[in-house]
């Protein structure tokens, strides 16, 4: 996800969203605990995607408050 298509995004889905990545990683964290998964990269990609999300959650509840 592009932090363009983040940044347009309102901050209740904002919030939505991060959930669910934050599901998913730690799904795919025991996955691959499990059994190792073909593409590692997708766990890094998740864990940068909740990173650019917090980012822009925290920019907009700042800009909120002004």
């Amino acid at each position: 996800m592009k932090t363009a298509e983040i940044r347009e995004m309102a901050i209740n889905d904002l919030i939505e969203r991060i959930e669910t990545e934050k599901a998913n990683l730690s799904s795919m964290k025991m996955n691959h605990a499990i059994s190792p998964i073909e593409n590692t990269s997708k766990i890094r990609e998740s864990r940068r995607n909740i990173a650019r999300m917090l980012t822009v959650l925290q920019q907009k509840q700042i800009n909120e408050k002004k």
